[in-house]
């Protein structure tokens, strides 16, 4: 599995400190928000697999609102990169 380098911006830092005090906040969306918000100081941290699928939802959640998504957004792009190739 490859490293990704990525950090937070503070946008999305911000983003992601604002849904983690909104207190309608569905668990995949503090759990992406958290994820992002973890990797704003430190670029060694990445994005674990649980987060990311957190994340992936509040994408495709229609209700989600600009700030849910900028801070899942962030996460997911910090996730490890993953082939998806398949040995033949």
């Amino acid at each position: 599995m490859a490293k990704n380098l990525r950090m937070t911006g503070g946008v999305a830092a911000s983003d992601a400190a604002r849904v983690l005090s909104d207190p309608a906040a569905t668990a995949d969306e503090r759990s992406a928000a958290a994820s992002a918000l973890a990797q704003a100081a430190n670029s060694a941290r990445q994005t674990q697999a649980r987060a990311a699928s957190d994340a992936a939802r509040v994408l495709r959640d229609p209700a989600a609102t600009s700030q849910e998504r900028s801070a899942a957004a962030s996460a997911l792009a910090q996730a490890p990169f993953h082939s998806h190739r398949r040995a033949k």
